[in-house]
C-alpha cells in the first residue's frame, strides 16, 4: 500500500476529522451487493449462517441446494453474473433520489472482494460478473 496520511496507531487515527462535505451531505447511499445476492435469502450474512445448524439459512440451503459438502458458498460465485446490473441506471436513480455520495461496499462478511486483489482468488476481477454500462 502506498503511504498515506495515517499510520496504524490509535494516536494517528485520533487525528482523523470527518470532511466538511461529508458532514453536510445529509444523504448518501451505501451499496451492499455481492455473491450473497445469488441465493438472495434473508440477508448478507447468508455465507456464515448457511453453515450454522438450526438457522433458517442452513435449512434453506440444504433444501434448495443440497448438502453443504456438495454445494458450498463458493459454488455461488460463478452464478454471480450481475446480468441485470447497469451502473448508469443506478447512478441515475441515486441522483434522482438526491444522494450526495455513493459508497459501494468493497468487501463484505463473505470475504469476496468486489475489486482486484492478489490476496485471494475470490474476487470480482478473477470471477468477473458481466455488468452493462452505456458510458
Amino acid at each position: 500500500m502506498p503511504d498515506g496520511p495515517f499510520v496504524p496507531t490509535w494516536d494517528s487515527l485520533e487525528n482523523f476529522r470527518v470532511p466538511d462535505w461529508y458532514r453536510h451531505a445529509k444523504f448518501g447511499i451505501f451499496i451492499h451487493w455481492g455473491v450473497y445476492s445469488v441465493p438472495a435469502f434473508a440477508n448478507e450474512w447468508y455465507s456464515r449462517n448457511m453453515y450454522m445448524k438450526g438457522t433458517k439459512e442452513f435449512d434453506h440451503h440444504l433444501a434448495t441446494y443440497g448438502p453443504h459438502a456438495k454445494f458450498g458458498y463458493k459454488d455461488f460465485i460463478p452464478m454471480f453474473k450481475a446480468e441485470k446490473f447497469n451502473a448508469d441506471d443506478w447512478a441515475d436513480l441515486f441522483q434522482k433520489a438526491g444522494a450526495k455520495y455513493v459508497v459501494p461496499v468493497a468487501e463484505h462478511h463473505d470475504g469476496f472482494a468486489m475489486y482486484d486483489t492478489a490476496l485471494n482468488r475470490w474476487n470480482a476481477a478473477k470471477n468477473r460478473p458481466q455488468a452493462r454500462c452505456r458510458r
